[in-house]
């Protein structure tokens, strides 16, 4: 059987490895404790402009959207029960932050100026009989059928998407 160490031993042997691990433990400098500042951030959120403006403006799109869905409008309204506000404050939200993004990345839609030389040359090119023939040459030609063949057949998928057909309108059999 193994001798027991003195009690003191024992004692010095905790001391020091709590001593140790409270050496590496991470230390808290702050003032406040986190609770503190959530509760500071909800006040203070409540208590700003752009919430409050945020806040009406949701309810003037909420006023519009129900006046244009009409009764549809309204069964959503109530399926949507008390789920509604978080809904429309989230839609705000990210139309606040995509005009952030808007004006940050320093996006715009193209000016008229930027369309006047694309569609210059490319009238010009289509009118001018060289450019057809390199075109048929190069092979620059078939490029330019099969974006037209993209271009119909995203057009045509939009056609049959519209009618909920794939071909011709749907006509009562009484007709």
């Amino acid at each position: 059987m193994r001798p027991v160490p003195p009690l003191a031993t024992l004692r010095n042997a905790v001391t020091r490895r709590s001593h140790r691990s409270s050496r590496h433990a991470p230390r808290r400098w702050n003032s406040s404790s986190p609770k503190d500042n959530a509760e500071k951030a909800k006040e203070t959120l409540a208590n700003s402009d752009t919430f409050v403006t945020v806040q009406k403006q949701v309810e003037q799109y909420w006023q519009v959207a129900k006046k244009a869905l009409g009764p549809t409008g309204e069964k959503a309204v109530q399926l949507l029960g008390g789920y509604k506000e978080p809904v429309l404050y989230n839609l705000a939200v990210a139309r606040e932050v995509a005009k952030l993004i808007y004006r940050k990345e320093s996006m715009s839609p193209p000016r008229l100026a930027d369309f006047m030389p694309t569609y210059r040359q490319l009238w010009s090119r289509a009118s001018s009989r060289s450019y057809w023939t390199n075109a048929l040459a190069s092979g620059e030609l078939m490029k330019v059928g099969i974006y037209g063949l993209e271009a119909y057949g995203i057009f045509k998928i939009g056609e049959i998407v519209g009618r909920r057909h794939l071909v011709g309108y749907g006509v009562p059999p009484t007709h």
